[in-house]
């Protein structure tokens, strides 16, 4: 190929197929994922983000540089989900400032487009670590600018190519500038999905479609190793070709694709290997319930009625539904201030709830909602001014997202890494003092909240110096990996211990779906003994996957 341009249409067919190379290459991303915790994994979340913006360009028209460019910068703001899912979009934000003021694409201006995309990527995060998807960003950049000075007329073709390889060989020595990615033995995960997206562009480039290099082999997933329960309430109404999609998109995750219709909506079984994305999926279509998600190493797999295409299409669709009524949502009162947290299962959401919680985003670790989620959420409390409880680390960055797209409303991001801070942070607001004052007090006490989160590995892995085998129960802290085991209330008690100090106050347990009231109270009786200076709380939080989400105040 011998060109020094690429116009709209080349742009759009290069676009389209470096989302369906990253789509291809989801799972064995996820894999790369130093902490063995069933997440919302960076190569899903790459994977939303990108197919968010993908939705948008695909049937552009009229098609211009121009308005591609505006398409994949507001489709991927929008979709974000994850911090890898932000800082991508931010990429293709930075890329959008510089291209959408272009007729063509030259090797001139994608100089300019990817010094931009790095500068506008690394001002979204407060604290830029190297050996990420920003350092390999950054070595795309810096690339591309030795070899348009070395050669200003260098055709595009050798450029891309200039470009991925050597975006390749920094990739490579992650493992050097992060030692918790040499311990595990893997590159970074965030910056290999950036290299898969740009090799899908050059192989869309080259007129390549269908026939992206294949992954190389990735340890083996176990298959099958969740069961996932849910019931899906249709929030308005579904097409035939959104539940054909869905359909398809359950077949390709898993299988024993099972569901009924109940009186709150549709029941949905599937075993598959990745229940956030099961669950992501499913937000699409409605309001999810009743989230169970079992182990199926822990406990064995029991039959079920294997429903076909047509009758799981028939269930979900809603013989109650007008497809031409349009839903009429309750006009929540005005008030000065309102609340949203992000949060699963039914016990924390009532007691968020009863703290002063307007609106509930479900979702947290195992599904990270998008920025549009948050912004959905905001649109609906009727408040001036909105506090937002991101309640995860990986949530904070597409809530500040939204906070920046959103104008009407004051946004406050209090940055709350876990559930437990975001009770914290309710608790602690007081309505006779400013929303700055509350603010700042929100803020600060947060940070004395420690927490640790009882869960399963879900592979096998080196971290923090210890060596974790799939099926392990972990104690999950802020800062890392606190205790292995394989009893959960021993491992509980364990990380505890390591927690708590001769200035805690307060032990609170919040137990999940798959534990009994019994067991949780056993533990918390064995906490007030080993800690008498310190009072303990047990209340059913009813997530699922975290065995036990703990704080230590």
């Amino acid at each position: 190929m011998n060109s020094n341009t690429i116009d709209a249409a080349l742009m759009r067919k290069m676009f389209l197929a470096g989302a369906r190379n990253l789509e291809l290459k989801k799972e064995w991303i996820n894999e790369l994922n130093v902490f063995p915790v069933p997440d919302g994994d960076t190569g899903t979340n790459m994977t939303l983000t990108i197919q968010s913006a993908a939705e948008e360009v695909k049937n552009l028209d009229p098609l211009t540089l121009e308005s591609a460019s505006k398409a994949i910068s507001s489709g991927s703001l929008r979709g974000a989900r994850g911090n890898s899912g932000v800082i991508l979009s931010q990429l293709f934000r930075g890329c959008s400032k510089v291209w959408r003021n272009e007729s063509t694409i030259t090797a001139e201006n994608t100089v300019r487009a990817f010094q931009k995309a790095v500068e506008t990527a690394y001002k979204a995060v407060m604290k830029p670590k190297e050996g990420t998807i920003l350092t390999v960003a950054k070595a795309g950049s810096d690339r591309a600018k030795e070899l348009v000075e070395a050669n200003p007329d260098i055709e595009m073709e050798d450029l891309l190519k200039g470009i991925i390889d050597y975006m390749q060989v920094v990739l490579d020595k992650t493992p050097e500038m992060l030692p918790v990615l040499k311990e595990a033995g893997v590159v970074d995960s965030g910056g290999q999905g950036l290299v898969q997206i740009m090799k899908g562009c050059y192989n869309g480039f080259l007129g390549i479609e269908g026939e992206e290099e294949e992954a190389p082999e990735a340890v083996p997933v176990r298959q099958y190793a969740y069961r996932t329960e849910f019931i899906l309430k249709n929030k308005e109404h579904i097409s035939k070709e959104e539940r054909l999609g869905f359909v398809a998109f359950l077949e390709e995750q898993g299988a024993d694709v099972a569901a009924e219709r109940c009186e709150e909506g549709l029941k949905v079984h599937i075993n598959s290997d990745d229940p956030g994305a099961i669950l992501t999926r499913a937000l699409n279509y409605g309001y999810l319930s009743r989230i169970h998600v079992i182990n199926n190493v822990e406990r064995p797999q029991y039959p079920l009625h294997i429903f076909e295409e047509q009758e799981l299409l028939d269930a979900m669709a809603d013989p109650h539904q007008d497809p031409e009524e349009e839903e009429v949502q309750a006009v929540m009162p005005h008030k000065e201030v309102g609340f949203i947290a992000v949060s699963i299962g039914s016990g924390l959401g009532d007691i968020f709830r009863e703290l002063g919680a307007d609106y509930l985003i479900e979702g947290g670790q195992t599904m990270n909602p998008s920025t549009q989620d948050i912004m959905d959420a905001v649109d609906k409390v009727n408040a001036d001014t909105v506090f937002i409880l991101p309640n995860n680390k990986n949530i904070i960055l597409a809530a500040e997202q939204a906070q920046n797209l959103i104008h009407g409303k004051e946004i406050i991001v209090i940055p709350s890494k876990t559930i437990p801070q975001g009770i914290s942070a309710l608790v602690n607001y007081l309505p006779d003092k400013s929303v700055r004052e509350n603010e700042a007090l929100m803020r600060e006490e947060i940070r004395y909240v420690k927490t640790v989160e009882l869960t399963y590995a879900v592979r096998d892995t080196k971290i923090d110096d210890q060596t974790i085998h799939a099926g392990d129960i972990m104690g999950v802290a802020d800062h890392g990996i606190i205790a292995v085991g394989s009893d959960i209330e021993e491992t509980a008690f364990e990380s505890v211990k390591r927690l708590v100090t001769d200035d805690s106050e307060l032990i609170s347990v919040y137990y999940g779906h798959d534990m009994s009231e019994e067991s949780a109270e056993a533990l918390g009786n064995r906490l007030m003994e080993a800690f008498p200076d310190c009072e303990v709380e047990v209340a059913a939080g009813g997530q699922p996957l975290y065995y036990y989400i703990i704080s230590i105040e």
